[in-house]
């Protein structure tokens, strides 16, 4: 079968399915089934070349269409500079936690300390922490994640890409007591989906570990518990970085003020949606 007719049939197949991107999932699909990037694939396909992996390719695209996650049909999520493996039971990064980390990023690049202290809470992939050990080398990295699910994938992504970086598995309310009072950035990308709110995308309620979405009746008892962690592990002067929903900002806010939080202010995503909120201890 020819690359471009392949092509084809699966975007128009994915469109029938409702899926936005179908034309670039129909590219990133065929192309890692053929070990080629997708630059490659589309010269091959501008030149009529024809490939043999047909079915292997049906079974991908039908698989598409039922919104099994691309990420989970790939194994693999890519985040920054990275390329993380997931797959079921961990959450997939999605790009506007890239604006977050730039936060991150930004705040242990001006903290004054020659190896500053970074931890994230509810690492899930290691997205954010692993952005962090990699862009800001001499920082040392901390991560805890709960799920036994996801840290399989956590650790492989860890040994992978940072293996100096440290993950262990517990509840972030009391993980890293040695680090009390000296970190200097803690972010955290914690689950706020209220319970009763189903997401729009298939892809998400449907395949993203519960876990890694709802955060209680309003979605934030797990913020709450990343602020008292945070208390905690921050130094003085440290950097908190939460990220929300776009209608939690104020609320967030209001929760940070009411805990003694100094110079709390919201950021707003690439596309101007309110996204994460940070503090100062």
């Amino acid at each position: 079968m020819k690359i471009k007719s392949a092509l084809q049939t699966a975007a128009e197949t994915f469109e029938k399915a409702g899926i936005e991107s179908a034309t670039a999932d129909a590219e990133i699909l065929l192309s890692h089934l053929l070990n080629i990037s997708r630059g490659e694939l589309q010269a091959k396909s501008f030149t009529d070349a024809e490939f043999s992996e047909v079915e292997s390719f049906e079974e991908l695209v039908a698989k598409r269409a039922q919104r099994i996650p691309l990420q989970h049909l790939t194994g693999q999520a890519h985040f920054r500079r990275l390329t993380l493996k997931v797959g079921p039971g961990v959450f997939v990064p999605r790009p506007e936690t890239e604006v977050v980390t730039q936060l991150a990023v930004d705040a242990l690049r001006v903290s004054g300390n020659a190896n500053p202290i970074a931890v994230d809470l509810a690492t899930g992939s290691g997205a954010i922490a692993l952005s962090l050990a990699v862009e800001v080398p001499n920082a040392k990295v901390f991560a805890v994640e709960l799920s036994s699910d996801a840290i399989k994938y956590t650790r492989v992504n860890f040994a992978d890409l940072a293996p100096d970086a440290v993950l262990v598995q517990g509840d972030l309310l009391d993980a890293f007591p040695e680090l009390n009072g000296t970190v200097d950035v803690l972010v955290s990308n914690p689950p706020y989906i209220p319970d009763e709110m189903i997401p729009i995308y298939p892809e998400v309620h449907l395949h993203d570990p519960s876990l890694a979405l709802y955060g209680g009746a309003d979605g934030l008892d797990v913020v709450r518990s990343v602020d008292s962690a945070a208390k905690r592990l921050l130094r003085s002067g440290g950097t908190l970085i939460i990220e929300h929903a776009d209608m939690q900002g104020e609320a967030v806010r209001e929760l940070l003020l009411a805990s003694g939080w100094r110079q709390v202010r919201t950021h707003k995503d690439l596309v101007g949606r309110d996204r994460a909120t940070t503090a100062l201890a």
